[in-house]
Order: C-alpha cells, then structure tokens, then sequence
C-alpha cells in the first residue's frame, strides 16, 4: 500500500466517525476501527470471535466498553439530528 491511499482511507475513516458519532478525534478513530473489524469478524467467523472472547476475557469486557460507548454516542448523535 503507499502512502496516498493510507491517507485517503484515513479521510474516510474519519468522515464515518463523524457522522456516526458526531465528533472525530484519533482516539474516537481508534475505537471505531476496532469495533468495525471486530463486528465484521463476530458476524463472518462467530467462532473465531468466540474464541477470542473466551481467550481474552479481559480484552472482551474492554470490547464490550469500546461497543458501548460508541452505541451511546451514536445514539446522542441520532437525537440530535432528529430534533427540528
């Protein structure tokens, strides 16, 4: 990969943080990678993500707090933009 599309991928990483939670910073970044990549494991391989869970169980309950979180700023966002 060069540097050009790690940067525009970075833009529209950036860009879905926003929207989705309605502020973008590098930690916000972080966690909504993480929990993207980690959904898209937990639905196309389950048994992998549950292995994981049953590796970590520490990591787990962090995951579940990076899940968390991000449903609660997604859903602050969503009551604002609904508000007229």
């Amino acid at each position: 990969m060069n540097q050009l599309f790690i940067d525009q991928f970075d833009a529209l990483l950036e860009k879905y943080t926003e929207l989705l939670l309605g502020k973008s910073s590098p930690e916000l970044k972080e966690k909504v990678k993480i929990w993207a990549l980690y959904s898209h494991i937990a639905k196309s391989m389950p048994a992998l993500g549950k292995h994981w869970n049953e590796l970590y169980p520490d990591a787990k309950e962090q995951m579940k707090e990076i899940i968390s979180e991000i449903k609660r700023l997604n859903e602050e966002e969503r009551a604002k933009t609904k508000k007229p």
